[in-house]
């Protein structure tokens, strides 16, 4: 089994991965949307949120993509393409695969990481989404208590925020 990446519609992310689960038992297939528990704080007020890793992407758990799957996939409103193009649908393989793979394994949801500040005000990821992750890093905000890493797909690059609880130091 291999993942395939299906870009669609920004921000219908939810609504493409509903009707899209419909296909699920009849094609033994299975969709995924991984997502991040992120605090937002809106109007002075702080709140939960979940959003996306990969806005914009659901991937697609199958062996391969036989033509009946991608027209029936083709037909849920919020479609674009498969990557690499629709005509040649290659599954992930490599690091992008490896990174997906990682976030997967910490659920559809992945939670903060939790972290300490060393000596030298460096971030230690102790454990959670983040571990391993660290050579990523491109900022850290305290305040907010989130991360920003840049993370590569298909050799696109971009800026996604996760956020992390800040523990103290066990040693």
């Amino acid at each position: 089994m291999r993942y395939y990446v299906i870009q669609v519609q920004t921000q219908q992310e939810d609504k493409f991965l509903a009707q899209a689960r419909v296909l699920e038992p009849g094609f033994g297939v299975n969709f995924y949307l991984p997502r991040r528990s992120l605090r937002i704080r809106k109007k002075g007020i702080w709140r939960e949120t979940l959003a996306t890793i990969f806005p914009g992407y659901l991937f697609l758990y199958t062996d391969q993509v036989p033509d009946f799957l991608y027209w029936e996939i083709k037909q849920i409103p919020g479609f674009l393409r498969f990557l690499k193009s629709n005509q040649n649908i290659v599954p992930l393989e490599g690091k992008d695969k490896d990174i997906l793979s990682h976030f997967l394994s910490f659920g559809e949801v992945v939670s903060k990481s939790e972290v300490y500040f060393d000596v030298n005000r460096k971030m230690v990821v102790k454990k959670g989404p983040l571990k391993g992750l660290e050579g990523l890093i491109v900022k850290v905000d305290r305040r907010k208590k989130r991360v920003k890493l840049r993370l590569v797909m298909y050799e696109e690059s971009f800026l996604v925020d996760f956020g992390y609880e800040d523990v103290e130091s066990s040693s």
